[in-house]
């Protein structure tokens, strides 16, 4: 199988299986489907994938689930050393901590706990220690944007504060997964030449028989190569130097223009299944925000403004076994910041503003991490940067709401510019993420390779502005 775009997901399972699948009877639903699969020959194309497919995401969704109530409990004793059974029991059947019955067993979530410790406010007052970490770095974004907004404002619209990263990405294949003499295949991410990254530089990668994809990739890898050994790990690495800069943005309502038919216009108001659909709820939705407003800049504001008032960063299960992420988004009313960019994206090209996917990482050096956010066009201004989880957690501060609706910092590490996109060379399985590349992707001739076999590791080794690397070169 080539890299696929999953469209295949548009089609709804059938009845026995979804609900079999609600109950947790897995074992059972994946008998069903291989009933289903006998009869291949009166199925449509469209559900055979589905069904086919449907046997690897039941795989996936056991792993995200499993926790046993055992296991759970002791997590949060370690935030919570005086914790009771009860409040645990009580924090369960509140939905706070979520969990699903798998072969008539109750599995909890893998990331439960720090969902626990954003919803539940009864349980973030029993946690002894603050998360000092995730107040220094906010913080250190917040001193970052107060100069960028106040350049930017002297100086006008303008790329402001650009910075020199130097960055290490490992990723370690277990022992013993694939055969000895069995060829891995692996592709990590890599920054892609944007705007706010003008300079890309590779300085080393292991192995050496690499495949570095075009710098205009909308979804950037570095490929690699290597035959396993037996009882023995296998590293890849890459490290890379770029540049990357703030973007200030200020926009005036009435210099807006209508768009113009063409490519660009055409390609980003469309829908992009199974994620970015046009269903009947979320067309609904995109009136209900909208309104009468005429003017794209004000619509987009519209739909940044609702979602970051209603829908709450929570992490979810992963991408791959989400049917339609922006139904999803819309649905639930939570969900990280994927999923968030994801229903912002769908609902400005519902309203017929051109929006696209951004990704990477959230380079700050503090605590990176994987990152996602969108950009929306508006003439004659260009692409606009929106970042929905951040500005949803900066609801309450309206300098810092409003910067993340047009403008955004220079803590970003580029890779991916749309979703779903094929690799290079082409994966040839499945891929771990179907949606977006920042941990990597791994897979041999016999299948694709998941996350549970491998861990990845990215290092900030520099983090400094231009003109200081300058005076130090």
């Amino acid at each position: 199988m080539a890299d696929e775009n999953f469209e295949f997901l548009v089609a709804g399972l059938p009845e026995i299986i979804r609900y079999l699948e609600e109950q947790g009877s897995f074992t059972d639903a994946i008998r069903i489907i291989n009933k289903f699969l006998a009869e291949s020959e009166r199925l449509p194309n469209i559900l055979k994938l589905r069904l086919k497919w449907e046997i690897e995401r039941i795989e996936r969704i056991k792993k995200d689930y499993a926790l046993t109530i055992k296991d759970a409990f002791e997590l949060l004793k370690s935030k919570i050393p005086d914790l009771k059974e009860d409040d645990f029991e009580k924090w369960m059947h509140e939905g706070f901590i979520e969990h699903r019955k798998i072969e008539g067993e109750t599995r909890i979530f893998n990331n439960f706990l720090p969902n626990l410790m954003r919803d539940c406010a009864e349980a973030k007052e029993k946690v002894k220690e603050p998360d000092k970490t995730r107040e220094q770095v906010i913080s250190l974004v917040h001193e970052h944007i107060d100069r960028v907004v106040e350049i930017g404002e002297k100086a006008g619209n303008r790329f402001i504060e650009p910075v020199r990263n130097r960055v290490l990405m490992k990723l370690k294949l277990k022992p013993n997964v694939v055969p000895e003499g069995e060829k891995v295949r692996v592709w990590l991410p890599f920054p892609r030449k944007d705007p706010l990254q003008p300079e890309i530089r590779l300085i080393s990668a292991k192995p050496s028989n690499y495949v570095l994809a075009p710098k205009d990739n909308p979804q950037r890898t570095i490929y690699f190569e290597k035959e396993a050994v037996k009882d023995e790990e296998l590293e890849f690495q890459v490290e890379y130097e770029y540049v990357v800069q703030a973007s200030y943005r200020r926009v005036n309502p009435a210099e807006v223009k209508p768009y113009q038919e063409g490519e660009l216009y055409n390609r980003y108001t469309s829908e992009q299944l199974p994620h970015i659909a046009f269903t009947p709820y979320l067309r609904k939705l995109a009136e209900e925000i909208v309104s009468n407003e005429k003017n794209p800049y004000l619509k987009a504001w519209r739909i940044y403004n609702w979602i970051t008032n209603h829908v709450r960063y929570a992490l979810v299960p992963e991408y791959s076994t989400i049917e339609c992420i922006s139904e999803y988004a819309a649905r639930n009313l939570r969900g990280d910041c994927g999923v968030q960019a994801l229903l912002f994206i769908t609902l400005c090209r519902i309203s017929g503003i051109p929006a696209r996917w951004q990704s990477g990482w959230f380079l700050n050096p503090i605590n990176p991490g994987p990152h996602d956010w969108a950009q929306f066009y508006i003439e004659p201004y260009g692409w606009l940067h929106a970042d929905l989880s951040f500005g949803g957690r900066e609801k309450d501060i309206e300098k810092y709401h409003r910067f993340y609706f047009g403008s955004i910092d220079h803590y970003r590490l580029i890779a991916n510019i749309d979703i779903s996109s094929n690799f290079t060379p082409p994966k040839l399985h499945y891929r771990s993420d179907n949606i977006d590349n920042q941990r990597g992707e791994v897979e041999w001739k016999g299948g694709n390779i998941y996350y549970d076999k491998w861990s990845y590791e990215l290092k900030v080794l520099a983090h400094r502005s231009v003109s200081e690397y300058a005076s130090k070169c």
